[in-house]
């Protein structure tokens, strides 16, 4: 019998009516693992009815009782961490020990919306004028939408709903189809932790789904991750439509590595950031810049052998340290990226394209092994192009201003780092560099869930980045309101603009 991934609408799992079924795979072994509902246009209008029929209570419920909320669902996900760590693991493909990772630090935005009442506290000035105050408030949209990818299939939403949640929003989350099961397992979660029904919602699909969202007139506010096309796309739609979007695009993020670094940790950490979930990160170093040609040579003949020893395996294997790739279309993609690095001319070093597995039944998994190209040049599409596989580009520079130089003419500007030993070197570079965040000895600067994570140019459109503060100003709206109650009010009317003297 064939499962199928229903979505969640108002508090209870829901079937879908459209007829269309998405499939679900498991990318370690190839097979057909489940079916998803792909959702018409008037399943999202359900979705978002339920949602503003919750939102006036809700969003009348106190800060405290939110965040109250909130800490429950955050109990709840440390109890059950290892399942929606093996619903990643068994839809996408990366290792367990990494799912885990993924959960925990979605699980720092949960303990950060549980500080609620503190991030929605207003501003007081008293006297503005003579006998007038001046108090702001920060107050929730109403109706909001996460449109999330497949490569973080609990993180990323995680970065979005448990702010728009303690906010007083309701929110609608259409996560990537290819991985649905771990949207609707933290839905019901949430309503074990007394979230109200209707305040969450799951909705799968397409791009009908998509544009039902972008299109619908109860939806305040959007937020995406995910390719730059589609960003450009997202952002575009949703504003045309009056929303509030917040687009997260593509990456080809850098990692510097100066003469002084200890090479031995920039090797670490470059086998780490650059194959790490396959390089399905947004954050993933593509990109190492050595600079001079005695750092490349060393570097290069360090990861080779690092490279060449990679363990690719399934997800539930506790050995290996890479899985799978998520579909065989993506698969299929990365190797043509190879192969158009050797037809560009780059130097290819290790060639993963001929990975075998050990396990007999991974036969017809989604594996490709660790690759590395040295001798990259900017003109090549594989140094332009997010290739979002584990595919490692070497960029020779001969110094450190012509490496500034090539990240910031890059029209990607999501994350870099450089790792040196000299703080004069690492403040120039935090200083010069042209990327949203930055690392200085650490590989992939994913901010912190009380920081907030966004990148600069065509990596994000939109004026605010997820998470932490700007997470809060992204799902509310300020008023400010004036104030004044002195004795004998009526004065009469005044038609001059009011000057607070």
């Amino acid at each position: 019998m064939t499962n199928i991934v229903p979505h969640f609408i108002d508090g209870a799992p829901v079937g879908g009516t459209s007829g269309r079924l998405g499939d679900v795979y498991n990318p370690a072994t190839g097979r057909n693992s489940a079916k998803v509902p792909l959702a018409t246009a008037a399943e999202v209008d359900r979705a978002v009815a339920a949602a503003r029929a919750a939102f006036p209570a809700w969003s009348a419920a106190t800060p405290l009782r939110r965040a109250r909320v909130m800490f429950a669902f955050k109990q709840l996900l440390e109890q059950n961490a290892g399942r929606l760590a093996s619903l990643i693991t068994a839809e996408h493909g990366k290792v367990h020990s990494d799912a885990l990772g993924e959960v925990a630090r979605g699980l720092e935005v949960v303990e950060f919306a549980c500080g609620g009442p503190h991030l929605l506290k207003g501003e007081v000035a008293e006297n503005v004028g003579t006998r007038i105050d001046s108090h702001s408030l920060r107050q929730p949209l109403g109706v909001v939408a996460g449109i999330t990818p497949f490569n973080f299939p609990a993180m990323v939403p995680m970065w979005m709903f448990p702010v728009a949640i303690a906010c007083g929003n309701c929110f609608i989350l259409k996560p990537s189809e290819r991985v649905p099961s771990a949207a609707l397992f933290m839905a019901e979660l949430l309503t074990q932790a007394g979230l109200p029904d209707g305040v969450f919602n799951v909705v799968h699909g397409d791009k009908v789904a998509v544009d039902a969202l972008l299109s619908h007139p109860d939806v305040k506010a959007v937020s995406f991750v995910g390719s730059t096309p589609i960003a450009q796309y997202i952002y575009a739609t949703g504003a045309a439509n009056g929303k509030r979007v917040q687009a997260l695009g593509g990456a080809k993020n850098h990692m510097v590595i100066m003469p002084d670094a200890d090479l031995d940790q920039a090797v670490d950490a470059l086998m780490g950031a650059a194959y790490g979930s396959a390089g399905e990160r947004c954050m993933a170093i593509s990109v190492a810049v050595p600079v001079t040609e005695a750092v490349a040579d060393a570097l290069v003949e360090r990861l080779a052998e690092r490279v060449h020893a990679l363990k690719i395996g399934p997800g539930t294997d506790p050995s290996a340290e890479m899985g799978p790739l998520v579909t065989r279309q993506h698969r299929d993609k990365v190797r043509g990226y190879i192969d158009l690095g050797i037809e560009e001319g780059a130097k290819l070093v290790v060639d993963g394209r001929r990975v075998e597995i050990a396990d007999p039944e991974c036969g017809d998994g989604y594996f490709i092994g660790g690759t590395l190209f040295d001798h990259v040049t900017p003109e090549m599409r594989i140094y332009r192009e997010e290739i979002f596989g584990p595919v490692l580009a070497v960029v020779r520079v001969p110094d450190y201003r012509t490496a500034v130089d090539l990240i910031n003419a890059h029209e990607f500007g999501n994350g870099t780092a450089i790792f040196t030993r000299d703080g004069d070197t690492a403040r120039a570079f935090g200083a010069e560099i042209e990327v949203g965040m930055v690392g200085v000895n650490v590989p992939i600067p994913v901010p912190m869930a009380f920081h907030s994570f966004g990148g600069w140019k065509r990596s994000l459109f939109g004026d605010h980045h997820m998470h932490g503060p700007e997470g809060v100003r992204f799902y509310t709206r300020l008023k400010t309101i004036t104030s004044r109650w002195p004795t004998g009010i009526r004065s009469g009317a005044d038609f001059v603009m009011p000057t607070m003297t």
